[in-house]
């Protein structure tokens, strides 16, 4: 069984870290969204730079399947977002509002409320890099630059989980178990 679906239309280095951490992953195109052909799995990752042409394709497959990302989370599905790496970005096909603007820095990330998700970084003392900041959001902000920018937002819908974060380091080996230990399996 697939445990996480990768949505991306080339190899990424980033499917050798699931391996790494005997997580089953499929890499899939973001035109199979919501089609027969794609498993059920228990989550999506969409990596950075999905909004970034220079990068990747997958856009446009993203933005019109908002629906079967929604029903994925209300049944159960984790999905998890990196930054889209363009200057400004609405995530109009999100069942919630959330919003983007690109700036790159390092920092010390402060935690806003705890949550289990913040097992993204191995080192939660350390400083971090992140490419831009949600400007705003209606998720509950667990992670800011010491700024006060938030830099991961988390939305429980349904059953499952939204979380996106702007936050540009390989997530740790903990929070790619955590992902899939709290979902449930469930078709995109």
């Amino acid at each position: 069984m697939t445990e996480v679906m990768l949505i991306w239309d080339n190899p990424l280095l980033f499917e050798k870290l699931f391996k790494e951490h005997d997580i089953k992953c499929q890499r899939i195109v973001a035109d199979s969204i919501g089609t027969p052909f794609t498993p059920p799995c228990k989550c999506v990752v969409i990596p950075t730079g999905f909004a970034n042409k220079e990068y990747t394709n997958i856009l446009p497959g993203i933005e019109r399947n908002a629906k079967s990302f929604e029903n994925f989370v209300r049944k159960g599905g984790n999905l998890i977002i990196f930054s889209p790496v363009v200057p400004e970005y609405s995530y109009r096909w999100l069942p919630m509002e959330l919003e983007y603007k690109q700036k790159h820095q390092i920092t010390k990330i402060c935690k806003d409320e705890d949550h289990e998700a913040q097992c993204l970084v191995d080192n939660k003392c350390s400083e971090v890099e992140f490419d831009g900041y949600f400007s705003k959001t209606e998720g509950k902000v667990v992670y800011s630059s010491n700024e006060g920018m938030p830099l991961m937002v988390v939305k429980e819908l349904g059953e499952g989980k939204i979380i996106a974060t702007t936050i540009h380091e390989l997530p740790s080996g903990e929070f790619l178990k955590w992902i899939t230990e709290t979902a449930k399996k469930s078709k995109l």
